[in-house]
């Protein structure tokens, strides 16, 4: 059994498994107990909120224990497993994927599966990884990368309709994190979002909710809370980006330099 071990089921990582799944591979992703993922619609990492999830016609289901994630995939399942704890040991993945987009390499080691990929910055191929598959937004997106690092990080969000840092809302605090508005509801320029303990977040530009955390969760100032999309469409946060679709192309690229056509035939 070829087992994909993920950490990160946000919208990149899940973009990533669903094209792994759809190629044969038994899916377990490792995530933290109360995900910060923005784009959770499209993210199965909301598995770990609900105990199971659905994007694209695939479902993830929540494993309290690597032993139950293991049996999961055995199922046909994806599993979605939190916190990681001891997995990497006791599940032993052909492949790990570092899909967390931290733009630090919070840990990851080359020697931890035959396969270690790494998204975007922070992984240095050939050092902690095998190949590093790049996640900026321009020409190079999904590029892998065998020797060397991906583009430094930016620290600024991609651009819709010319948009970037402007459609994005920040903690200008550290707090407690409450939602005033969900995923696919249109709101307008000025109005109330979301709430870090008291203190009321306003939308900064018209438009859909794309992204929005969990409430309850814990923020860090300047942290990214809430993602608007200007093109006023309330079915774009339910579809997985093209820049997800991009970056998983390139991890699937990544498998077939790093193991042969062979395994790629396999995928």
């Amino acid at each position: 059994m070829k087992v994909v071990l993920i950490r990160g089921a946000g919208d990149v990582g899940t973009a990533t498994g669903i094209l792994l799944y759809s190629r044969r591979y038994r899916v377990i992703y490792t995530e933290l107990l109360k995900p910060t993922v923005l784009r959770w619609t499209v993210a199965f990492a909301e598995a770990v909120y609900r105990r199971s999830w659905e994007v694209q016609g695939i479902r993830a289901q929540f494993a309290h224990s690597a032993e139950e994630a293991l049996r999961l995939v055995e199922e046909g399942e994806v599993a979605v497993l939190a916190p990681e704890g001891r997995a990497l040991m006791e599940i032993r993945p052909s492949i790990l994927i570092d899909a967390r987009m931290a733009k630090q390499n919070l840990g990851t080691k080359m020697d931890e599966a035959p396969l270690v990929i790494g998204l975007g910055p922070g992984f240095t191929a050939g050092r902690d990884c095998h190949a590093v598959v790049e996640t900026l937004e321009g020409p190079n997106l999904g590029r892998v990368i065998l020797a060397g690092t991906a583009t430094p990080p930016t620290h600024c969000p991609c651009l819709i309709d010319g948009l970037g840092e402007e459609r994005v809302v920040r903690a200008p605090k550290a707090g407690e994190f409450w939602p005033l508005r969900t995923i696919g509801d249109l709101v307008q320029a000025n109005k109330p979002v979301a709430k870090i303990d008291e203190l009321v977040l306003r939308a900064p530009v018209s438009g859909v909710i794309r992204g929005i955390l969990h409430p309850g969760v814990f923020v860090r100032q300047k942290m990214k809370v809430v993602e608007i999309d200007p093109r006023s469409d309330p079915t774009i946060p339910c579809k997985i980006s093209d820049r997800s679709l991009r970056i998983a192309t390139g991890v699937v690229k990544a498998l077939h330099l790093l193991s042969g056509s062979q395994v790629y035939t396999d995928l």
